[in-house]
């Protein structure tokens, strides 16, 4: 593929070569999220008013499953290193359509909705590495950014359209709510099953690319710090800003709150991509650390507008955050690309279990003093004082380790040409250590035609 002098294709161009599977991919990326948030979103209500839980128990609940869901990503992604990215997430799926399933037993016997509440969480950590993965499979390091950000947008839309959607009959009717959405993971299912297959699944039995491994081997340290440090401090404005806004606003004004937020990451992250690519990664974690402080310091005043205007900054600030972290943790480690989003996604979990913890505390504290903007200077005050933290410990680190021609040509570097008779060419000893990566970024022939898969 020909570069543009400037720094990489746009926008246009770079998603004007998506080919049928990724275009299912990309759709299947909204319907998923779609699904998940007509009925996530509402399982604190579900679980209390309709099930008849405890608050506490609910609180348990609901941390756990979100523990699972992100932390269990390195698990994940270990899974689609072993046996392909499909397959992963296929048997993900299948899960997960299993746990919606079991919300509609829960209606009789309550006590299985914690369990299809966890069947549904395990299944969102085995996809989303594997997803990601096949979505950058075998793409240019200039291309990559567009393809992550629009995926990440079709995610946002989703995650923004499911609550309206499903608000109204989530309480009143769950019951066809829960099938329906059923019903759609169950088709997105075998859509996925018709994708092609790569990396292990097309490898022969006996070369298992993860064997030996451990799940945290080949970490990219710093990108893996930097978004354990983003998802903390986001969490902040994501666990907290509930229960702050509807107190000075109102619930619908929240609503609009968030719809502004997920649009924002819906059209800017993509048109931004390439810029993100470009930014050195230390300007990148300042300007993103910069939104967020500037964004928790607005919101601190507690006003409709300083509420709208802090989601704004905060919300452009992880939009550079999120992104760059997991091209420069692809960039730097040598594991494959469904591993390390996996680990990516470990770094997110502990860090959004800090911010519950931890936050928490704080925003009872501040409550109770009768002074709840003081819990968004001190998050901003964090976000000014801890990142510096990651520049010393990239100093101590030294630059990236990369081989001389840069891991992510390695990985999309075409395969050699065939030996005389068809033999493979030799692959030198000290060499074998990589030829995984290489055979995991060398681009698939796409064996479905144009075709999007389950049409």
């Amino acid at each position: 593929m020909t570069e543009r002098t400037d720094g990489g294709p746009g926008l246009r161009t770079a998603l004007s070569t998506l080919t049928g599977p990724l275009r299912f991919l990309l759709l299947s990326s909204f319907l998923i999220p779609l699904g998940s948030f007509m009925v996530l979103p509402f399982m604190s209500v579900f679980l209390h008013e309709r099930l008849g839980m405890g608050l506490g128990a609910v609180g348990v609940v609901l941390a756990a499953a979100s523990l699972v869901q992100f932390s269990g990503g390195v698990l994940g992604g270990a899974l689609a290193d072993r046996v392909g990215l499909r397959r992963t997430m296929l048997w993900a799926l299948v899960i997960r359509t299993a746990g919606f399933a079991a919300f509609l037993a829960a209606l009789r016997w309550p006590p299985v909705a914690v369990a299809a509440l966890i069947l549904t969480c395990c299944g969102a950590a085995l996809y989303l590495p594997a997803n990601k993965a096949y979505l950058v499979h075998g793409v240019t390091e200039e291309r990559r950014p567009a393809f992550l950000s629009a995926g990440n947008a079709a995610l946002n839309a989703g995650m923004a359209a499911g609550p309206l959607v499903a608000g109204p009959f989530v309480l009143s009717t769950p019951g066809p709510l829960f099938l329906v959405v059923t019903a759609l993971f169950a088709a997105v299912a075998v859509g996925h099953a018709r994708l092609p297959a790569v990396g292990p699944e097309k490898e022969r039995s006996g070369s298992a690319p993860a064997a030996g491994q451990g799940l945290l081997t080949g970490i990219a340290v710093l990108p893996f710090v930097a978004n354990g440090l983003a998802f903390y401090l986001y969490f902040h404005f994501q666990h907290y800003l509930a229960v702050y806004a509807v107190e000075r606003a109102s619930s619908e004004f929240y609503s609009l709150v968030l719809l502004t937020c997920s649009v924002l990451v819906i059209v800017v992250q993509p048109l931004a991509s390439g810029a993100i690519r470009r930014m050195r990664y230390p300007v990148a974690l300042a300007v993103g650390f910069t939104g967020l402080a500037a964004g928790m310091a607005v919101l601190a005043a507690g006003t409709r507008p300083a509420l709208l205007a802090g989601g704004v900054l905060i919300t452009l600030g992880d939009i550079v955050l999120f992104l760059k972290n997991d091209l420069e943790a692809l960039r730097r480690s040598s594991r494959s690309d469904a591993v390390v989003f996996g680990q990516q996604r470990l770094a997110a979990g502990l860090g959004a279990c800090a911010s519950g913890v931890l936050g928490g505390q704080l925003y009872g504290f501040g409550e109770r003093a009768g002074h709840a903007g003081w819990f968004w200077l001190f998050a901003a005050a964090q976000c000014v004082l801890l990142p510096p933290l990651l520049l010393a410990l990239r100093r101590k680190q030294g630059t990236a380790p990369a081989a001389p021609d840069g891991l992510t040509a390695e990985r999309n570097a075409a395969p050699p040409a065939p030996a005389p008779d068809g033999l493979t060419p030799a692959t030198p000893l000290t060499d074998l250590t990589g030829l995984k990566d290489l055979k995991e970024g060398t681009p698939v022939p796409d064996d479905a035609h144009g075709r999007i898969p389950g049409r």
